[in-house]
């Protein structure tokens, strides 16, 4: 059932992203068409549908709020466009594809992604039947989270650590603003909008906050034991780059015993959700023996 509804609200996903996209507009076909490229690129579409699935946890409707859900894949996509830039990660290759920028350029690339983000905060205001309100909270929600105190702030202490030994303390803030911000503000914007009470909103924010940590050390361990072929981008980057990571600081051995950790801890923080939450206990689960 796990992997069928993801499945299934994978598909969803993809198909109302290219919607969105085609009632977009833009003075560039050029442009719209290195945007589309990224966007459609496939992926695992995690940060929609964890958004459905918090929202499926409070009130079973999920689904509802798949224009928000777009939004938040708009901004990660976004993120990518630029992380693959040579002045940021240089990479040639994501999802199996070149990047954005071998394909189209890197002033296009740029472009593209700049574009991305803004187009996501236009799509989160057509998202229909909600309250003003409470879509103002999660506007915020996401502004937050995409800026300087949460995914960009921590972009920059990526790229001021590069070649410099850190502390696992600072290593942990950076994840939990690069790659754990926009998973928070998933699971926290999908309970906002579903009428979360405060004691499930904090409990879904606990657990958001260890996914985001499983989810980052179990892609650090990737770049070390994984299969290009499988991960459709090249291993061994952050050695390359000279990046800290939950490996290099700790071990192979202590990365995979912390995921799990953490992964118990996001377990615990759902003990007062019953079956309506189990996706996400799956979910979080799978990250620690993901291929990819």
């Amino acid at each position: 059932m796990f992997k069928d509804l993801w499945r299934q609200r994978t598909e969803l996903v993809e198909q109302s992203l290219l919607e969105e996209l085609r009632r977009t507009k833009s003075l560039d076909e050029n442009l719209m068409r290195a945007m589309e490229y990224s966007l459609m690129a496939g992926g695992k579409r995690l940060r929609p549908i964890l958004l459905m699935a918090a929202a499926d946890s409070i009130n079973g409707a999920g689904e509802k709020f798949i224009t928000v859900a777009d939004a938040l894949e708009m901004i990660h996509t976004y993120s990518l466009i630029h992380d693959d830039l040579p002045a940021m990660d240089d990479d040639d290759y994501r999802r199996g594809k070149l990047t954005n920028h071998k394909v189209f350029g890197e002033a296009m690339a740029i472009l593209a992604g700049d574009a991305l983000l803004t187009l996501a905060f236009e799509v989160v205001l057509r998202q229909k039947d909600v309250p003003h309100e409470i879509l103002l909270a999660v506007l915020k929600e996401i502004s937050v989270a995409a800026g300087a105190a949460g995914m960009v702030g921590g972009q920059a202490i990526d790229l001021r650590s590069e070649g410099v030994q850190i502390d696992l303390s600072t290593l942990k803030i950076m994840h939990m603003g690069k790659t754990g911000a926009l998973f928070k503000a998933a699971i926290r914007s999908g309970a906002i909008l579903a009428g979360a009470s405060t004691e499930k909103l904090n409990a879904l924010t606990n657990y958001a906050e260890n996914f985001g940590l499983a989810f980052q050390i179990t892609d650090d361990i990737l770049d070390v034991t994984g299969d290009e072929k499988i991960l459709g981008k090249p291993t061994g980057s952050d050695a390359k780059n000279l990046k800290s990571t939950y490996v290099s600081l700790t071990s192979l051995d202590e990365a995979k015993n912390l995921a799990q950790a953490v992964v118990d801890e996001a377990l615990n923080a759902l003990e007062n959700f019953g079956a309506e939450a189990d996706f996400l206990r799956e979910l979080v689960q799978y990250l620690v023996a993901r291929q990819k």
